[in-house]
């Protein structure tokens, strides 16, 4: 179950940075990002010379630029830019802007999914030195940084302990908006990990009305996904979709791609479980394209390459330092084993005594040498571990894929199939059926194959969008007793080849139901484009049936096809009656 922490959404990008030598296009960024103009704090940022910078402006320089990418979900380059930062900041001494970078580090991994890098030590730093140079508040977000590891960790009582310290702090200083964060994040532990969804339920309405009545958008969306997943787990499916919709129809201006990504999964989810396949393989659609956007293997492994690269070369001052170290304890050695030869004279137990201490010494180097060795071994093999889990998600993401795309072909494909064995002898038009069985496992292959090249340039790239739901329709004709019927309105400009190919899957899923569940003898394909509208009209004379009885069935269903319509940021509405037929409305803005 997906759910959101709102307190950690880029928590430490607001605060200024009081620098004597920062240059005007370096203030006009960081105005422009509490703004959340991110788009724009890019370009700015790209027309300084960042060679000409002093240190304290080049470190601002990379803070800037690594909160503008993570506003734009591109977190393996705002994680590439705070390390940056952070490490202008180390030389500097820095340890107040030190501690600020490190939150932001911890927020961007915090972001990630399966991320290969432990945000722990980061943390750490923050909350140590947040004590001595941050704000009264500083010491309530990291125990709500806590609280959330403890929640990962699935130590519910520790987190509830957490957040309730926080809660007590942002009240003493009258911080009502984390005081509310923090108290809805409370409730995500009641969902999670307690399993407690009427105690979720309590929190989360209880904080809505705040995010409502100050306009917070973002925070308002995610306490309506959480409610959505509470009334889920309740078994309360129309109050989830309720909220769901709710949730995915607020603007967000910052996180919009990580943010729909979980709201598509959950949709995707809750639409399986009430048998809404069509609607559920919308929502998987959806989800596919979000994902291909956010790419967040990618990310992840970029995260890490550039951890290890940081790592390596930490390393390699840490040894830099220990052979001087050594060097220098050498000689210091040997100083004193000279001294000990021009002082024997004065006694044996002088000298005995000095021996042991210099032994003593060269002990604790051994241990600590061996410890550093050990540390080193342990972070070698979690990386292994962190790759390994990472090509195990690749290989269900992959898998998944293929499920969604495919799957509608190849099951057209075998209905024809049926057909032709059911009727050997008896069909008129056998030859062309045949053609027609043999084209859809054609198109299934070539699907395949553009998915293992990882290229998706669309059925419809040589065709416009009408010829090819025609072509649809004739193939979906497969005996005497159905007639399909395509008509459009207004369809005589081609749209934008990924709108097409999102509709042809939608209007191909809602024919193979049809054909598979209606016994329908007619159904029709209405097409009408407006100005800025495109509607969609799906009917059938078949047998109908009860949404409200509907149950989880094998395939994707309903559930698909309306998360499809949401990715477009359109609408569908399912009339359907026992025995009366089914009738689907789809608007797509264009």
């Amino acid at each position: 179950m997906k759910v959101i922490y709102p307190h950690l959404f880029l928590a430490a990008i607001l605060f200024s940075f009081q620098c004597l030598s920062q240059n005007k296009a370096i203030s006009n960024a960081e105005k422009l990002l509490q703004e959340f103009e991110a788009d724009s704090v890019l370009l700015l940022l790209n027309t300084i010379n960042e060679s000409k910078l002093n240190q304290q402006d080049k470190a601002q320089f990379y803070l800037l630029k690594g909160s503008a990418n993570f506003s734009k979900s591109k977190h393996d380059i705002a994680f590439a830019d705070f390390i940056e930062s952070r490490t202008i900041y180390i030389e500097l001494n820095d340890t107040c802007n030190l501690a600020k970078i490190d939150l932001l580090i911890v927020e961007v991994l915090s972001h990630q999914n399966h991320n290969m890098v432990d945000e722990e030590p980061f943390l750490k730093e923050y909350i140590s030195a947040s004590k001595t140079c941050g704000k009264p508040i500083d010491e309530a977000i990291a125990y709500s940084k806590l609280a959330v590891l403890y929640l990962d960790a699935d130590n519910a009582e520790k987190a509830i302990q957490n957040f309730d310290r926080a809660i007590k702090i942002a009240k003493k200083l009258n911080d009502t908006l984390r005081a509310t964060n923090f108290l809805f994040n409370k409730g995500v532990v009641y969902s999670t990990t307690l399993k407690q969804y009427d105690s979720a339920l309590y929190f989360f309405k209880k904080t809505a009305p705040f995010y409502i009545q100050k306009e917070n958008q973002e925070y308002l969306s995610y306490n309506y996904n959480n409610q959505a997943q509470a009334y889920k787990k309740l078994g309360n499916y129309n109050a989830a979709i309720t909220y769901y919709n709710k949730a995915d129809s607020i603007p967000l201006r910052k996180f919009n791609l990580k943010t729909k990504k979980i709201f598509y999964e959950n949709m995707m989810d809750v639409y399986s479980e009430i048998g809404q396949f069509d609607t559920a393989f919308i929502y998987s659609q959806k989800l596919s394209r979000i994902k291909d956007s956010i790419n967040e293997t990618f990310q992840n492994v970029n995260m890490a390459t550039i951890k290890e690269e940081y790592d390596n070369e930490k390393l390699r001052a840490d040894n830099l330092e220990i052979e001087s170290k050594r060097t220098q304890n050498r000689n210091i050695a040997i100083g004193l084993g000279g001294g000990l030869i021009g002082v024997a004279l004065i006694g044996f137990l002088l000298f005995k005594n000095s021996r042991r201490k210099q032994h003593i010494a060269e002990q604790q180097r051994e241990i600590e040498i061996q410890k550093t060795e050990k540390i080193l071994k342990e972070q070698e093999l979690a990386t292994i571990d962190a790759m390994i889990s990472g090509q195990e998600k690749e290989r269900e993401r992959m898998a998944s894929d293929l499920h969604d795309s495919v799957g509608a072909t190849l099951a057209a494909a075998k209905l024809q199939f049926n057909h032709l064995k059911n009727n050997k002898g008896k069909i008129i038009n056998e030859d062309e059926l045949f053609e027609n069985t043999s084209s859809l496992l054609e198109d299934a292959y070539n699907e395949v194959r553009e998915m293992a090249h990882l290229k998706n340039s669309g059925l419809l790239a040589k065709n416009s969008l009408l010829p090819a739901i025609e072509k649809l329709a004739k193939n979906a004709s497969v005996s005497s007793n159905l007639t399909i019927e395509v008509q459009d309105f207004g369809l005589d400009e081609r749209l934008e080849n990924s709108i097409e190919i999102m509709i042809f899957r939608v209007i191909q899923e809602l024919v193979t139901n049809i054909i598979k569940h209606s016994n329908a003898s007619e159904a029709s394909i209405s097409i009408t484009q407006h100005s800025d509208l495109l509607s969609i009209i799906v009917e059938d004379n078949g047998q109908g049936f009860d949404i409200k009885k509907m149950h989880a069935k094998d395939g994707m269903g309903l559930a698909n096809i309306e998360r499809r319509i949401e990715h477009l940021e359109g609408s569908m509405e399912v009339d359907s009656t026992l025995g009366k037929g089914t009738t689907i409305l789809i608007d797509i803005p264009i």
